[in-house]
């Protein structure tokens, strides 16, 4: 699926998924976020399960018909940025450092801003950028099989990550840093 949008900017992608959509059921985007809305179901998962088993949608429309049900598509992805960082000015240097340096990584690495977090992706996550605390970044990195470190704490099985680094300055994002979300690019 991927492959059919290379090449395309966000906004040809959504429009090519909007069209994808109508023609396979006949309907539009808003007729099926509605459906979502009137469900009464209120976590995503439950949502794209409803579509797919319900009215046959495949997983790529469901997700995107559930991404627009809660309003993801209607705020602009600087803005999602600077609300994370809003009264955690201090914060925001290590955030982008660490988007500099993922951004050099590879000409197939996504910048993908959400309401609490900030993915980097390649043909999945590799890594989460989240402001955790007032004082702290957390960076999430998928290095599945690796041994944790002092630094580099696993998560519990599940997680959206493997591991998690903490970081409080932008000097953090270090030799050692980079080199851990290199490792994730690459597997990723």
């Amino acid at each position: 699926m991927r492959e059919a949008f290379m090449g395309m900017t966000p906004e040809e992608m959504m429009e090519s998924m909007r069209a994808g959509l109508l023609k396979k059921t006949g309907q539009p985007l808003e007729h099926w976020v509605g459906v979502v809305q009137a469900s009464g179901h209120e976590k995503f998962g439950e949502q794209v399960k409803m579509l797919k088993d319900e009215y046959g949608l495949g997983h790529g429309h469901a997700n995107m018909v559930c991404q627009a049900a809660k309003g993801r598509f209607d705020a602009d992805e600087g803005d999602m940025l600077a609300g994370q960082y809003k009264g955690k000015d201090n914060l925001r240097p290590i955030y982008d450092a660490l988007e500099a340096y993922a951004k050099t990584l590879g000409k197939d690495v996504e910048i993908s801003p959400k309401k609490t977090a900030v993915a980097f992706r390649r043909s999945k996550n590799f890594a989460v950028v989240t402001p955790a605390t007032k004082t702290r970044v957390d960076l999430g990195v998928n290095l599945k099989g690796e041994a944790g470190t002092i630094r580099m704490a696993e998560e519990k099985p599940g997680s959206m990550c493997t591991h998690k680094i903490k970081l409080q300055t932008a000097d953090e994002v270090d030799d050692e840093v980079k080199a851990w979300l290199k490792a994730a690019y690459e597997r990723a």
